[in-house]
């Protein structure tokens, strides 16, 4: 029996890794999907013929359902087209925080044939410029409190109140931002900004929706290591695809109730959080922002039965006073992304739901998942298999030599969910796509392993960037924004360890000679708070009087980066 285990053990490893998960594949899935052949707007639209009266999104005490919601969308729809001039393949920015407003504008441009550049709301004039640029929408949704973040150049802005979609009267544990009445639109030349409610009161209906699989549907930014953040492109097949595949992995039910807490700008949000959802014809109750207790109360009113959030916000929840008091049984699923799930915490949350945390694992070039644990068997800390008619192979990242079952490389992958290629930035597409077997692999820039069983383990990072509480943070583009500092003449930000939020950002500065007295760490911080997306903003900063070079004048930031690693290791511990 001993030589015969040994004999298969041996049998798997010389198995392809495309193929060794297979053995652990969720019961009842098949290995490949048939993928519909449509835009992501008619998966609203035949939702909302099968389940017309079902609520799609409750918010803050107010519920709308399926027909409204198309309803409204359509509305929305032709007036970008009649009174905004959107055109097909037009890019569209949208600037919100978790809202209904932020679905059913997402949903709008689809139907008016258009892109969605999704915008982080916390992105400040000059980051927000650039995306505006670089993209060259001239059309935008923006929430009210952020308009004066927009560049002046745009043709027509929606203003957004998210009170309009709370219900008559918000609920008392609604944010601030939710129970806020309307402010007085910007002064602007007539007609540059429309509130939200008056676009749909005029009532436009749109022209036949012509945008198919191949058309451009939504470019979320990525960062890169230049500091200029790039457009991945999707198109209705890409998006469609990993939309599906959520919808396929996981037992959602027959009448799902997701939680919506991650951001829904963020690839991970909108998939897991809307689109996969819409698609499934669930229930969608939407937090504007992250409350653990407004999270809990929300799981116990509505019998939420799929929660998708990051690991902070499961960390987050457990130190709730009282959790294990409130009624969590209606909850079927449990998982996410964006850091590892410490064993620790994945106890505690199984001893308190009963359920496994699921992680997985994916990018904005591929819109979400690459790689999800099985259900029924999930590693911890481990980013999972390969999805459905995913390859996903390790090989060096220097001669993209396949590696073997347990070494260590540059994790590369092919599927349907791959961008199409960073807008209007050809060299950077060439860079990150590579040619493997006469597929196309892009190189995601992580280095992990996959062991005897397939499963894929995420251990470095080719790229230099942060993953702070699951936002990726990338140095050069905060090194570039600090230059903007009267009193900064150098600058080299990398990663600190952070109890709560896994890593953190820690710039370190070399000062102008006769600096300010201004030019302090607090007050460099704050300068930085006032000028960057806060996610950004170096929670460490250290003033010292050169930096590391290499003999050609590069910044040695690794040097640093071990230095900080070595002092993170030598602390001591309770």
């Amino acid at each position: 029996r001993a030589i015969v285990e040994r004999s298969v053990v041996l049998a798997h490893r010389l198995m392809p890794a495309v193929t060794l998960h297979h053995r652990f594949w969720p019961p009842g899935r098949p290995l490949s999907l048939d993928y519909p052949q449509r835009s992501l707007y008619e998966n609203l639209r035949l939702s909302a013929q099968r389940h017309p009266t079902r609520s799609m999104i409750v918010f803050h005490g107010a519920s709308i359902d399926y027909a409204s919601c198309l309803d409204r969308v359509d509305r929305l729809a032709g007036f970008l087209q009649h009174d905004c001039g959107v055109a097909r393949g037009d890019r569209v920015l949208l600037y919100l925080q978790n809202s209904p407003q932020w679905i059913l504008a997402y949903y709008a441009i689809l139907r008016a044939d258009a892109m969605v550049v999704p915008v982080n709301a916390m992105l400040r004039a000059a980051e927000l410029a650039h995306v505006a640029a670089d993209s060259g929408a001239a059309v935008a949704f923006a929430a009210q409190d952020l308009v004066a973040e927009l560049p002046p150049d745009l043709r027509r802005t929606i203003v957004v109140t998210y009170r309009d979609c709370a219900g008559d009267a918000p609920s008392p544990e609604a944010p601030e931002a939710v129970r806020a009445a309307p402010l007085p639109l910007p002064a602007s030349p007539a007609g540059a900004f429309v509130r939200w409610t008056d676009a749909l009161a005029a009532g436009r209906r749109p022209d036949a929706h012509l945008a198919g699989p191949g058309d451009l549907a939504v470019m979320p930014y990525s960062s890169g290591t230049t500091g200029r953040p790039k457009g991945c492109v999707h198109t209705h097949r890409s998006a469609m695809a990993t939309a599906l595949m959520h919808a396929r992995w996981g037992d959602w039910g027959d009448a799902p109730v997701v939680l919506a807490t991650l951001p829904l700008f963020h690839v991970t949000g909108m998939q897991s959080n809307m689109n996969a959802p819409i698609l499934l014809g669930a229930t969608i109750v939407l937090l504007q922002r992250w409350d653990r207790d407004a999270a809990a109360a929300a799981i116990e009113r509505h019998r939420v039965t799929s929660w998708g959030c990051i690991t902070t916000m499961a960390i987050d929840l457990l130190s709730a006073p009282g959790i294990e008091r409130r009624d969590l049984s209606s909850l079927r699923r449990i998982g996410g992304g964006g850091a590892a799930m410490p064993a620790a915490i994945a106890a505690r949350l199984r001893e308190l739901t009963g359920l496994e945390y699921i992680e997985g694992y994916g990018l904005s070039e591929t819109i979400a998942p690459t790689h999800i644990n099985p259900p029924h068997r999930a590693k911890r800390q481990c980013a999972g298999v390969p999805l459905f008619d995913v390859d996903a192979r390790v090989v060096d990242p220097v001669s993209l030599r396949e590696l073997a079952p347990n070494e260590t490389g540059e994790i590369v992958v092919h599927g349907p969910q791959l961008f199409t290629g960073y807008w209007n930035d050809p060299r950077a597409t060439a860079e990150a796509l590579v040619e493997i077997d006469a597929k196309r692999f892009l190189r995601t820039g992580d280095i992990g392993h996959y062991d005897d069983d397939g499963y894929f383990f995420v251990t470095d990072r080719l790229k230099r960037m942060i993953n702070a509480a699951g936002f990726k943070v990338w140095p050069a583009e905060v090194e570039a924004m600090m230059y903007a500092h009267p009193e900064i003449q150098e600058a080299c930000v990398i990663a600190a360890h952070d109890e709560r939020r896994g890593e953190t950002v820690k710039a370190v500065v070399v000062l102008r000679p006769g600096a300010a007295a201004d030019a302090a760490p607090a007050a460099i911080a704050a300068w930085c708070r006032e000028h960057m997306a806060a996610y950004k903003v170096p929670r460490i900063v250290e003033v010292v009087d050169a930096l590391p070079r290499s003999a050609t004048g590069k910044v040695m930031w690794r040097d640093l980066q071990e230095r900080e690693s070595r002092q993170d290791r030598s602390e001591p511990t309770d």
